[in-house]
């Protein structure tokens, strides 16, 4: 499989998921990468609501969220990002088909 046919397939599955992880004005806190990581880890997929009145750009936020956390960001749509954790794309990535 490839990343694009990966990053489908996690889309797909993230469909029905709502937010679990809410961003605010707080911003990004050690307790929010705790919390992440957490759901990460129970779950392999979370959606992660990034509001509009914190300091950086929600694609900025991600990856921020990604390199503490070590995952991977699916899709970052408005203010949604979909990330999982890095266990879950490799094994999805390098699947034969």
């Amino acid at each position: 499989m490839t990343e694009k046919e990966a990053k489908k397939e996690l889309m797909r599955r993230s469909k029905d998921l709502d937010p679990t992880v809410h961003v605010g004005k707080d911003g990004l806190k050690e307790s929010v990468f705790q919390e992440i990581t957490n759901q990460l880890k129970k779950n392999r997929l979370v959606k992660v609501r990034l509001l509009p009145a914190a300091d950086m750009a929600p694609s900025e936020m991600a990856a921020a969220i990604a390199e503490a956390t070590d995952s991977v960001i699916v899709d970052v749509r408005g203010s949604i990002a979909v990330m999982t954790d890095a266990r879950t794309w490799r094994s999805l990535s390098e699947k034969k088909v």
